[in-house]
């Protein structure tokens, strides 16, 4: 199995002399393509500084990370905005919705931001895997919070990237609406083969990945496979002292 990202002795420091605080400590990992990878962490573990990093919107300070084939660092902004764009989708705790535009234009605001026409086939099938055909002629207002994120999903995946980096995509969601989105993006991987890489401090969340990542310290202290809620909240409770 490949991995579509891979992060090697990556390490992220913010400020510098005294005040200087690591959040990323020489971590060296591989994301599998295809799959379901979620990364935990008790606070200021460094889940976003990693979820950042991972995804070219943070540069290391030092440490190499590469998105497929693509080497990352020594690329200026102009250039990873492009790659971002075109191989990356984000899915936020914030819907980031455009409030002016419909469902379908704020889908397809990544085509029109690269220029690029929309696929309607594709469009059309994404529209419809996120349960929202009846909608996109509806604004972000007219829709509910589940919705909202159901547009941001699709908006990802438009764009057919390598990857999806989820920010706590169900931290403004109720727990039911919470589970229809997390079956949703279990879906898209087992049903559209994408790889979803989530930051979340939700043990349920985690549990609907293939592998948890827990982050401790700005390392990574552990993985676990097939993990369930129960097991993930266990091995929680003991990451302080991880070493």
């Amino acid at each position: 199995m490949d991995d579509v990202v891979m992060m090697n002795a990556v390490s992220k420091v913010y400020g510098k002399g005294r005040s200087a605080v690591a959040a990323l400590r020489e971590v060296s990992v591989g994301i599998p393509r295809g799959r379901f990878t979620a990364v935990m962490g008790p606070s200021g573990s460094g889940k976003s500084t990693f979820l950042h990093c991972a995804a070219g919107l943070d540069t290391p300070t030092s440490g190499t990370v590469r998105l497929g084939g693509t080497e990352l660092s020594g690329m200026n902004e102009t250039r990873l905005t492009e790659l971002r764009r075109r191989r990356v989708g984000f899915v936020f705790q914030a819907f980031n919705l455009v409030s002016s535009l419909t469902v379908e234009q704020n889908i397809t605001l990544p085509l029109r931001l690269s220029r690029t026409k929309a696929d309607r086939a594709w469009l059309t099938e994404i529209v419809a895997r996120v349960g929202l055909a009846e909608r996109v002629g509806h604004r972000p207002a007219q829709l509910s919070g589940g919705q909202q994120q159901r547009v941001a999903i699709a908006r990802a995946l438009v764009t057919r990237p390598e990857v999806v980096f989820g920010d706590e995509p169900t931290g403004a969601l109720d727990t039911m609406t919470a589970r229809e989105v997390l079956a949703l993006l279990r879906e898209t991987v087992d049903g559209m083969g994408q790889t979803v890489v989530m930051v979340t401090h939700d043990p349920v969340a985690a549990s609907y990945a293939d592998t948890v990542l827990f982050l401790a310290d700005g390392r990574i202290a552990d993985a676990m496979d097939a993990p369930t809620s129960d097991k993930v909240a266990a091995r929680m409770t003991r990451l302080g002292a991880w070493n």
